[in-house]
């Protein structure tokens, strides 16, 4: 069975987060392999419009990015984690400047031009007009193609991380590898590793509609909750509320940056309704506004609402929108001149693989970074724009740790079994994958969605039971392809996204659910951590969260 050679770090994905720790870790000498599951810059980075939310102004301080932050997270934000991030984001956007990037410029004390967004006091977001993450993306790939400490493995996904519990070795307990399938030869490659770090972003392509790439399926999260991992606060998924709203529109994004120069939410008949919600009206943040878009949708019976800039000077529109603008025309609509139709989508993934600030995780060896990682940056609701922030603060965390510690986590090299097909054959009929990826993302949708009830958690509950075991058969019996790999992730991170809401008895945040419609009355905000049955016992230092909401719930029929 094929076995690419050993690396000293591997990391598995290749957004913002995956490409900035490799090239930090090169650029210090340090070899690295790349694993991307499609193209080298695939992947939800590559579609993040609005920016990097930084503290680069005079107008603008530390305490306050603190502020909006921890007020967007809902009292369950972790101050060490925001305090590291904002404290660093000045230093990251030097970064990016050094790597080639070329901000959109501004005038006055900032050489930048910065743009505001829902739950920020102030403006204080970097971006490169409406494309900062393709911009970024692009240039950090280009770079980690020439660099020779890194080594790139393309249409690649991982299938599970290699233990040394699943091996019967003696402890400690630590990642040694990972199975991955090469797509295009069809072959599943064993890969080991000193370190391995997962910077496999989110899990949104769990819901029928989602504002983010087909790549989006929870690899990460289900890999390390199946390896031992703790898994924390899944309940809090991000709905953007400004999707447009067409049948061959497949995940555009209207960008929280035109409601922040000044967009407004209007109903068909063209009335405003935001500022009867909330008194920030269209700049609440996200949670509050997509939650008004749901209410008034379903109270009117309306298919969508409409986003409307036409009232700026078209000229302003193409300058600060330039991509959108033409994206829009080729669906019919003139920002210039239309309100366009939006409605909200699935689009973060806040909780997570539980991380201290250098990026452990529970497991020796084994880091996470970016959308895939619980940090507590973020807390019950992610402040716009800070998700890029995340990633490369965090990336720099474990670049520090990892650089620290390498030969720590040498390992005696020991041979990696291969991955054994002796007992399956090649999958009969690929429309069960099909169908069970369909059943899936719409019953997350009608019933873990934007709002929730204890009774359409609880039928949600019934239905990923059978589809696990559906699936569990087919993997077991079956050669694996990338369909009926992404599958069993996203339907083990579904699993764990319903346990984590139907832990949290009150709403806070991105979760709200009509049977606990108020956050529940104590001083002592709870994180929701669930626990595997393998878990390796492995004490993050600080112990960074909160007292959990309930008891640790285990899934034994997860690991089977």
């Amino acid at each position: 069975m094929p076995h690419h050679p050993p690396s000293r770090v591997l990391i598995i994905g290749t957004g913002i987060a995956g490409l900035s720790l490799a090239l930090r870790l090169a650029d210090s000498g340090v070899p690295v392999t790349l694993l991307a599951k499609n193209t080298l810059s695939e992947g939800s980075s590559l579609y993040a419009q609005g920016g990097i939310a930084a503290v680069v102004s005079a107008q603008d301080s530390f305490s306050a990015h603190i502020q909006d932050t921890m007020e967007a997270g809902a009292g369950l934000c972790r101050p060490e984690a925001v305090e590291l991030a904002i404290h660093r984001s000045p230093q990251v956007i030097h970064w990016l400047v050094d790597q080639g990037i070329r901000f959109s410029g501004g005038e006055g004390d900032t050489p930048y031009h910065l743009t505001r967004e829902g739950g920020h006091s102030v403006r204080r977001v970097v971006h490169v007009q409406d494309a900062t993450g393709y911009t970024v993306e692009k240039a950090l790939e280009d770079r980690a193609r020439s660099h020779k400490n890194i080594r790139v493995h393309e249409n690649h996904i991982a299938i599970d991380l290699i233990t040394s519990a699943r091996l019967g070795l003696p402890s400690p307990e630590r990642c040694l590898g990972v199975y991955a399938l090469d797509i295009d030869q069809a072959k599943v490659f064993t890969l080991d590793a000193d370190v391995i770090v997962l910077a496999t972003g989110g899990a949104s392509k769990a819901y029928l509609y989602t504002s983010n790439p087909d790549t989006s399926t929870g690899d990460g999260i289900a890999m390390a909750w199946r390896a031992g991992c703790r898994i924390a606060n899944m309940e809090f998924v991000q709905f953007h509320p400004t999707c447009l709203y067409h049948p061959h529109a497949k995940s555009l994004l209207m960008s929280e940056a035109v409601r922040g120069e000044g967009g407004k939410l209007l109903l068909p008949n063209g009335s405003r309704f935001m500022d009867s919600h909330d008194h920030r009206a269209e700049l609440a943040p996200r949670d509050i506004v997509a939650r008004a878009i749901d209410y008034e949708m379903k109270r009117r019976g309306v298919d969508c609402v409409y986003l409307d800039i036409s009232h700026k000077p078209a000229d302003f529109i193409t300058e600060h929108f330039p991509n959108l603008h033409k994206l829009c025309l080729k669906f019919g609509y003139d920002m210039t001149r239309d309100p366009i139709p939006v409605v909200p989508a699935a689009h973060y993934t806040c909780g997570g693989v539980v991380t201290d600030l250098n990026a452990r995780t529970d497991l020796m060896g084994l880091y996470a970074i970016g959308e895939c990682a619980y940090t507590g940056l973020h807390g019950a609701n992610r402040l716009a724009s800070n998700s890029l922030l995340e990633c490369l603060v965090f990336a720099e965390s474990a670049c520090k740790d990892i650089s620290a510690n390498l030969n720590t986590h040498e390992q005696v090299r020991t041979t990696l079994p291969p991955w054994d097909e002796s007992r399956v054959t090649d999958p009969d009929e690929q429309i069960v994958v099909a169908h069970n990826w369909d059943e899936l993302r719409r019953f997350m949708w009608d019933y873990v969605g934007i709002v929730r009830s204890t009774k359409r958690l609880l039928r949600a509950q019934h239905r990923i039971v059978l589809l696990q075991e559906e699936i569990r058969d087919f993997y077991s019996n079956f050669r694996v392809g990338n369909d009926l790999i992404e599958l069993r992730n996203l339907a083990m991170v579904a699993e764990l996204t319903i346990l984590c809401a139907l832990d949290r008895k009150e709403s806070r945040g991105l979760h709200y659910t009509l049977d606990f419609p108020n956050k529940a009355a104590t001083d002592r905000p709870t994180d929701t951590v669930l626990v595997p049955p393998n878990f390796v016992g492995r004490e993050l230092e600080p112990s960074w969260y909160h007292e959990s909401a309930t008891e640790p719930k285990s899934l034994t029929r997860a690991l089977s």
